[in-house]
């Protein structure tokens, strides 16, 4: 009876645990992989679908100072949705049940360093005094956040 009660405890856990904040749903999360709905798509030869060259410079000079700043609205409880396009922040919105604890259980930010710019998105590598992740920041034309997510460091 226990295995039970505690099966039907885990299918009622919810979805915003999955930790992902983004535009779009990406299939990556710290408890366990998104479970497919679709059919695989065939994949394209290398030669016909190059990848884009990750850029050694930031696509925004602001990236890393709004980054922080979001990390730490988020430790602190309160995410500074005015940084972010109204498209963005409601999605963000949706999850922030499951993100404010897991960016308050990071604990301090220890580094935060550039990795590069690809399609005007950067990739920063943070390590916090609990947890190593991977960031995405990428801004419209307006300087507001308009793609926005964090993930375990591969």
């Amino acid at each position: 009876m226990k295995p039970l009660l505690i099966a039907a405890a885990l299918l009622l856990v919810p979805a915003a645990a999955q930790a992902q904040v983004a535009a779009a749903t990406v299939p990556n999360s710290f408890d366990r992989p998104a479970a497919r709905t679709q059919q695989p798509v065939p994949a394209i030869p290398a030669a016909a679908a190059p990848a884009p060259a990750m850029s050694t410079t930031p696509a925004n000079p602001r990236s890393e100072e709004v980054l922080r700043e979001i990390i730490a609205g988020g430790q602190a409880g309160a995410l500074p949705y005015a940084l972010m396009t109204d498209d963005l922040a409601g999605k963000v919105r949706a999850q922030e049940a499951g993100i404010l604890p897991l960016l308050e259980g990071f604990g301090a930010i220890q580094a935060l360093d550039f990795v590069g710019s690809q399609e005007g998105a950067d990739l920063f590598a943070v390590t916090f005094a609990t947890a190593a992740t991977q960031w995405i920041i990428g801004f419209d034309e307006g300087g507001k956040v308009a793609a926005l997510l964090f993930r375990p460091a591969e």
